[in-house]
C-alpha cells in the first residue's frame, strides 16, 4: 500500500526542515558584538591599581572609541588582572565575559607593547586543551625607563592554537584597543 502526499505538502515540510537546519547552522559560534573592554590590574605591593577601558558603541561608525586609563604602572611590580567584555549597545548591558570563557577554545587575548620597555604577560586561565585564553592574567617583569608608552590588547575569535603570538594566530579580531600607559619608578 502506498501513501500519496500532495506535492505542495511535501514542499512545505521540506521548507520547514530546511529553514531550521539553516538557522541552526547560522547560529553556531557566531562572533559576539563587543562594544566595551574593561581591564583591572591589581599590584602585588598594595599600591593603587590601574584601570584600562574602551567603549565603542557605533563599532565601525564615524565616532572614535572612548579609551581611558586610570593609574600608572610601577616598574618592577607584578600585577594580577582580569578583563571584562561587554555589549553596551543593548539594554540591559550584556556581559560576554562568561560566554568567552566558556568558549575558551575559540578565543585568545593578546597583549602587545610599543616602546622601549618590557612586560611579561602570562595568561592564568586556559582553554580545555591547556592553551592560553587570557581573560585572567599576570603582568610581570615590567622594566624600562619611566615614561609614556602604548599597550595594545586584542581578543581574537577562532585563533590558531598553539601559536607564536598575534603575528601567526589567524582568526578574526573581536575587539582591540591601544592604551596610552605610563610607567613610574
Amino acid at each position: 500500500m502506498s501513501v500519496r502526499i500532495p506535492f505542495f505538502k511535501f514542499l512545505v515540510v521540506l521548507s520547514v526542515f530546511s529553514c531550521s537546519d539553516i538557522d541552526e547552522a547560522e547560529n553556531v559560534n557566531e562572533e559576539e558584538v563587543i562594544t566595551s573592554m574593561n581591564i583591572t590590574c591589581i599590584p602585588a605591593d598594595g599600591s593603587p591599581g590601574v584601570e584600562l577601558s574602551t567603549i565603542d558603541l557605533d563599532g565601525d561608525g564615524p565616532n572614535l572609541p572612548d579609551v581611558t586609563v586610570v593609574g600608572k604602572f610601577k616598574i618592577g611590580v607584578e600585577y594580577t588582572g582580569v578583563i571584562e567584555f561587554l555589549n553596551e549597545s543593548v539594554t540591559p548591558t550584556e556581559d560576554l565575559t562568561t560566554e568567552i570563557e566558556t568558549e575558551a577554545n575559540e578565543h585568545q587575548v593578546f597583549f602587545t607593547i610599543n616602546g622601549s620597555y618590557t612586560l611579561g604577560y602570562i595568561a592564568t586561565n586556559k582553554d580545555s586543551k591547556g592553551h592560553d585564553l587570557g581573560t585572567k592574567f599576570k603582568l610581570t617583569d615590567i622594566a624600562g625607563s619611566a615614561g609614556k608608552y602604548k599597550l595594545t590588547v586584542t581578543l581574537i575569535h577562532q585563533p590558531k592554537k598553539p601559536n607564536n603570538g598575534l603575528t601567526d594566530t589567524g582568526g578574526s579580531t573581536d575587539i582591540e584597543a591601544t592604551f596610552d600607559i605610563e610607567l613610574v619608578d
